[in-house]
Parts: structure tokens; C-alpha cells; sequence
């Protein structure tokens, strides 16, 4: 009796704590560099998301190590619903190369938001003008030409997709995020990157070349840009991300979570801003965001097994 008193009396205690979640502003951890594709999709989103959660919401840009810092920040932070994490693919990706021993298991889902198609993105410096171009190039120059990329991670992934299927090689250069990828494209400093239609305006002023996308179809905003599989190469790719937060986070606050993430997601002004990215809304509660780690946790490790990524554990 007395045991079930306690209980009683300490899940009334902590009911009006969580009735009152957040009472103080909540951190969202974004473990890559402002200005780059993961803080482009979650700053228009932030505003949203604060709203309906019912209290503030505060971007950290933690960077470092190809994501991994801010990564490792949110897996070890409190349990209690005031750091969250701004995740994508990269959390099955690093694991299997090596990069870190953190695990997608690590974190509880939330709510997945997004999912972007890669393209394929030269300097202007470069000569080619077709995807042509650039495979006759590769093939007559194995392991020379230049791929800006966040090692372990989708950047990586992507063009090792394209690599494998192609039968070409490239000479990976490393940068902690596409915001660095970027400046050094632009000066010239690398041939190649993934990138998306964010770097449309760059495209359309001369200073990048879009070659081809990885997307199922074209896309509308870049209509004379090839899919990879027009091209010939069964090359399908798009960077996911979501809200995660650290193991054993209440029910409770992992279910406000969830309902305010979602409702976020949904509003037509985040759908307006990531069709300006080039980004599809793609919207997953708590059980289909956990489904949907799972697949993609296996297809990682299939891709890296492939590819001679997986690093011996």
C-alpha cells in the first residue's frame, strides 16, 4: 500500500511539471553550420514550431566532426524535453563509417519534416556543360577530380551512389558542412558537391553548374537539369530529417512534442519555404518516423557494406 501511495504521490507531483511543459525555452540542436541546407529547413520551421509547442525555441548551431559534436551534445544532454535534435540521414551514415559510435537507437523519434533530392553541382571553373562531359572526364582522369563532402556523411553517400553506378572514381576533399562546401566551390577550390536547389540562384547567376539531380523526376524550377535515371543510372537520393530527442525523455513531453512538430509541418507556410529549397514536406508522427529509421538504418548499412564504407566494429 504504501509502495502504490508513492507512486500515486509522485505522479501527481510530476503532472503539473509536464502540464507545464516548456517553462523555460527549449534548445534545438543543429549539428551543422548556419547558413547550410539542415539550418535552412529548421530556422523557417522553428518560428512554427514554437507556436504551436506554446513556448520559445532556440536554434544551436553545434558543429564539428561532420555533425557528430552537436550529435553527441544531444545524445548525452538531460532527458527532460529541453534539448532536441535537428537530425538526418547522417546518423546512420557516420555510424557505419566510423565516424562515430553514436546510434539513431541512441535518441527517441519525434517527428520527421523533410526530404531533399541531391544534385550534383560543378564549379564554373570546370569545362563540362553535360553529365557527358563531366563521366568522360572522370574516366580519363580516375581519382582526380575534386568532391567537396562531409566525410561519413550523405554528401559522401550521395556521390559514392553516383561513383559505384557510373563505374567512375573521384578524390574526396573533406568540409564540416555545405555552407564550407560551398565558399569553396565558389572560389573555385573543388569541382564538384552535393548540393540542391538552394544554390539555384548561384546556378542561374553563372557561379555554379547544376549536371543532373538525384530525384525520381525532374524538377519543375530546374526543368533542362537530368534525373540519374534518364541518364541511365539507378541513382534515386534525398537527405530526410527530423526532430529526435535523448533516450528516455517522458511520454509526456515526447507526445507534445510530437503534436506540435507535426502541426508545424503541416502549416502551408512551411510547405511555401521548403518549395523555395527545392525540398518536399514529408511529414512522419512518433511510430512512422521509428519505422522509417529502421528501413533506412539498414539500407544505410547495405549502401556502406557496398560501397567498402563500413568500418570493422
Amino acid at each position: 500500500m504504501k509502495r502504490i501511495i508513492a507512486l500515486l504521490s509522485a505522479a501527481l507531483l510530476a503532472a503539473p511539471a509536464l502540464a507545464q511543459y516548456p517553462d523555460r525555452p527549449v534548445k534545438l540542436i543543429v549539428p551543422w553550420a548556419a547558413g547550410g541546407d539542415t539550418d535552412n529547413i529548421f530556422r523557417p520551421f522553428q518560428p512554427l514550431f514554437q507556436k504551436h509547442l506554446g513556448g520559445t525555441v532556440v536554434i544551436a548551431n553545434v558543429t564539428g566532426a561532420s555533425g557528430t559534436v552537436g550529435e553527441r551534445e544531444a545524445k548525452n544532454a538531460p532527458a527532460d524535453g529541453y534539448s532536441l535534435f535537428a537530425a538526418h540521414d547522417f546518423i546512420h551514415s557516420a555510424y557505419y563509417t566510423g565516424v562515430t559510435d553514436v546510434r539513431y537507437t541512441d535518441f527517441e523519434p519525434i517527428c520527421l519534416i523533410s526530404a531533399t533530392p541531391s544534385v550534383i553541382t560543378a564549379s564554373p571553373k570546370t569545362p563540362w556543360k553535360t553529365w557527358k562531359d563531366l563521366y568522360d572526364d572522370a574516366k580519363a582522369r580516375p581519382g582526380q577530380i575534386t568532391v567537396g563532402a562531409s566525410l561519413g556523411s550523405t554528401s559522401q553517400f550521395s556521390m559514392a551512389l553516383v561513383e559505384k553506378a557510373a563505374g567512375i572514381k573521384f578524390k574526396y576533399i573533406p568540409y564540416d558542412g555545405l555552407a564550407p562546401r560551398m565558399n569553396a566551390i565558389l572560389g573555385g577550390h573543388i569541382d564538384l558537391t552535393d548540393s540542391n536547389l538552394t544554390q539555384k540562384s548561384k546556378v542561374d547567376a553563372g557561379l555554379l553548374k547544376f549536371i543532373a539531380i538525384m530525384g525520381e523526376k525532374r524538377n519543375p524550377d530546374i526543368p533542362n537539369v537530368p534525373t540519374m535515371k534518364e541518364l541511365g543510372y539507378n541513382v534515386v537520393y534525398a537527405v530526410s530529417r527530423g526532430i529526435m530527442v535523448p533516450k528516455g525523455t517522458p511520454e509526456a513531453v515526447q507526445a507534445k512534442l510530437e503534436s506540435a512538430c507535426v502541426a508545424a509541418a503541416r502549416e502551408p507556410a512551411f510547405a511555401h519555404s521548403m518549395s523555395l529549397q527545392g525540398t518536399e514536406v514529408r511529414t512522419l508522427g512518433r511510430k512512422g518516423y521509428a519505422d522509417f529509421l529502421k528501413e533506412d538504418d539498414t539500407l544505410y548499412k547495405e549502401v556502406s557494406d557496398e560501397l567498402g564504407l563500413t568500418k570493422k566494429r
